[in-house]
């Protein structure tokens, strides 16, 4: 029954992966030819902070609230009503800091005063995006992935509707004004999203007063898991944010001019990194599906059990990986032009798509650390590889002639660093 449960999560999210991926994938190609690289440029400029500010106010709540509700007896609607008010309190303070901040990192930090007004744009976005995050996190805990699947294909078909019906009517009011409108599309996608998730809710769910009233037990319980896994994500994304600011400052004093950096830095996010992201997907729905099967097995004592699965994700994730990097490393350039209609970024994919066979085992591999409660452990070795990549970009970006491939040798270190410490850890843990 226990095996039947993984498998069947497993598939699930999987195939949702899989329509989500394509509509993703979908949305990317129609964005770039109904739209200009200046628009897309500038977008992925802002990308590195709304990641930031994302990780921020979700908190991994997401991660915590499932694994919670997976393993205790305690009423679900407590755990959910004890998060609440603690999400709302950071999103105000995040929205504040947005109002009062976004003019100096637009203009100080990025360098660019088109960015502005987006990234005052992403604090509309964020009360939106934490929420779906939470109602995710409770289905994920009762292990029933249709209503996350279904949320998350709504939010993609109103992202499609809006670059095929709006986004090439937006165009000749300004690059702003469409980039603008980019990040606010998120507030609807979002809404939408939550509003289905709340449609799935069990019939009998009824709050009650006594589900108000927030218990510090529970939002400790779920704190315990979300803050090591939201200090993962946010060495993660802190390292994304300062991405274009270190190759700004370094590659210009190299000789690169300003222009030069973000085409290319653009390219790389927009074009090279989805492809070789591919697979992560079904990786990422292969370890959504683990946590909450480790989380009750490992609780229970059945640590061959959740050996065995680890196993199975991890070979699962490798090959699934592995076939999807011998194709787009073979024929990089065809892929380019069936989806976006260019060959910009077919030299990156080739020298850098092998790396990423070891990025793709990284989710099973920290699903297994946060359900074992070894969050901190996952935390740890994400600022190690943080350090070294944030390190590498720094120095390579000076040598003479190398310039964006400071950032994906870089990364490649950064995943290697990453993987391998995970593995460290989790044989460690699994010989106890």
């Amino acid at each position: 029954m226990k095996k039947e449960s993984f498998i069947k999560s497993t598939i699930i999210l999987m195939i949702g992966g899989l329509l989500t991926k394509v509509l993703g994938i979908l949305i990317r190609i129609v964005m770039t030819r109904n739209s200009n690289l200046e628009v897309i440029s500038l977008y992925m400029l802002i990308m590195p902070t709304f990641s930031l500010m994302m990780a921020i106010s979700q908190l991994g709540f997401g991660t915590g609230i499932s694994k919670v509700v997976s393993e205790e007896s305690d009423s679900s609607k407590k755990i959910l009503f004890s998060i609440l008010p603690i999400s709302i309190l950071i999103n105000t303070l995040l929205t504040l800091f947005l109002i009062f901040s976004s003019h100096f990192i637009a203009f100080n930090l990025l360098k660019n005063e088109q960015a502005y007004l987006p990234i005052l744009a992403i604090s509309l976005v964020l009360p939106f995006d934490s929420l779906s995050s939470i109602l995710r996190g409770f289905f994920f805990g009762k292990e029933k992935m249709v209503p996350h699947v279904i949320s998350n294909l709504a939010e993609q078909f109103i992202r499609l509707l809006f670059m095929i019906f709006i986004l090439p009517n937006i165009l000749d009011k300004g690059i702003v004004f469409t980039c603008t409108s980019l990040i606010l599309i998120n507030v609807v996608s979002e809404l939408i999203s939550s509003v289905v998730l709340i449609f799935f809710l069990p019939k009998n769910f009824k709050i009650e007063k006594k589900d108000l009233k927030p218990s510090i037990k529970s939002s400790k319980n779920v704190l315990d898991t979300s803050l090591p896994t939201t200090a993962t994500r946010i060495i993660g994304t802190i390292s994304y944010f300062f991405e274009p600011i270190i190759l700004n400052f370094t590659l210009t004093r190299c000789g690169y001019n300003a222009n030069y950096i973000v085409t290319e830095y653009g390219i790389i996010n927009a074009f090279v990194m989805p492809i070789l992201l591919l697979p992560s997907f079904f990786t990422g729905a292969i370890g959504s599906a683990l946590l909450p099967v480790i989380s009750k097995e490992y609780k229970k004592g059945n640590v061959d059990y959740s050996k065995r699965k680890l196993k199975q994700a991890v070979i699962l994730s490798f090959f699934i990986g592995l076939i999807f990097t011998i194709i787009i490393s073979l024929k990089p350039e065809f892929i380019l032009t069936f989806l976006y209609k260019t060959n910009n970024g077919a030299d990156y994919i080739k020298h850098i798509s092998f790396i990423f066979l070891l990025f793709y085992i990284e989710a099973p591999l920290a699903s297994f650390l946060q359900a074992t409660n070894n969050s901190n452990l996952m935390m740890y070795d994400n600022f190690i590889g943080v350090i070294f990549k944030t390190i590498c970009l720094v120095l390579l970006s000076f040598i003479p002639g190398i310039g964006m491939y400071s950032l994906l040798i870089a990364t490649g270190i950064n995943i290697l660093i990453t993987t391998i410490r995970h593995a460290k850890h989790i044989k460690k843990i699994c010989n106890n």
